[in-house]
């Protein structure tokens, strides 16, 4: 992480809503040149962080600095070096694609031509349709657009590609890596689990406003268990007797069974004495670490595994 000042401070955000705590004492931190990945389903206070950071709320206490610059008073100078990309976006009906974005940019001043141009060809848009013809995809497109095409430092992404093909998300992918390469710094909501784990340095898991967790994803595998797949030469069955491992089974020759992170190395030992014949360990994913703080509510309201996998 680079050291120097933070382009985003955030320390014991509180924001109510009548008797709704939207955030709760929420703390949060984004380095220059970072992308970091912010997850948590609807209603856990990624938007309404957003929206304090952009200057729309004003947090009812806490502190928030976004370049050094108070988000409320100091909206006007702030906005010069930041863009937003929300995850539905409403447009003018009677204006084409093109229109758009050339307004949106030229309310910054000048931009570069050649840049916007390369993106509507990246995005594949059609610049030329009335924006009450387009799909909520295109939709996003112009948003996305008229943000990356902007000379800023700050990218704040809410749920950016709502709606986009599997081939746009990797075109979106592909300019967050060279916007990160140019030194910008972008904070990511999104759905998509694969897309953060591909994207983001650090990212943050936000439940009921708060910040459960934070760190690199390497940091965070830790909380969770590790997956194994091991075939040996006599049987594995003591392994289920061990407390650090989990959910043991047999199918066909293979055993297979989760470890704490932090008892992997003990259970290697264990494995050794067995004649290992192959082994393949799966490290946790995105899915995994949401599921530690998510996966309670999710079984209260009777989502079963599978589906629970798919929320975010």
């Amino acid at each position: 992480m680079n050291e120097a000042e933070p382009v985003i401070t955030a320390q014991n955000l509180v924001k109510e809503f009548g008797p709704v705590r939207a955030l709760d004492n929420l703390n949060l931190t984004i380095a220059p040149g970072e992308v970091h990945g912010f997850l948590g389903p609807n209603g856990s206070g990624k938007s309404t962080t957003m929206r304090v950071l952009l200057g729309l709320l004003r947090p009812d206490s806490g502190t928030v600095q976004v370049f050094g610059g108070d988000p409320w008073r100091d909206a006007v100078a702030l906005h010069r070096r930041l863009a937003y990309v929300p995850g539905d976006v409403e447009l003018w009906p009677n204006l084409t694609g093109g229109e758009i974005i050339d307004m949106f940019l030229r309310l910054r001043g000048s931009f570069d031509k050649r840049r916007r141009r390369e993106l509507i060809e990246r995005f594949e848009l059609d610049p030329r349709k009335k924006a009450r013809t387009y799909s909520k995809g295109n939709r996003q497109k112009v948003a996305l657009i008229s943000a990356l095409a902007a000379d800023v430092d700050l990218l704040l992404l809410d749920e950016p590609t709502a709606g986009l093909d599997p081939l746009m998300e990797a075109a979106f992918q592909q300019v967050i890596h060279e916007a990160k390469e140019q030194g910008r710094s972008v904070l990511l909501s999104s759905h998509i689990l694969a897309q953060v784990e591909a994207l983001s340095d650090r990212l943050s898991i936000i439940r009921a406003g708060a910040i459960v967790e934070s760190g690199t994803l390497s940091q965070l595998r830790h909380m969770t268990r590790t997956t194994v797949e091991v075939e040996t030469e006599h049987s594995a069955q003591q392994l289920a007797d061990l407390s650090s491992v989990h959910n043991f089974r047999t199918e066909g020759e293979r055993s297979v069974f989760e470890v704490d992170g932090d008892q992997v190395q003990q259970v290697m030992d264990s494995l050794t004495t067995l004649q290992i014949r192959s082994l393949v360990a799966h490290p946790p994913t995105l899915e995994q670490l949401l599921m530690r703080y998510y996966g309670d509510q999710l079984h209260e309201a009777g989502v079963s595994d599978s589906t629970a996998k798919k929320v975010s």
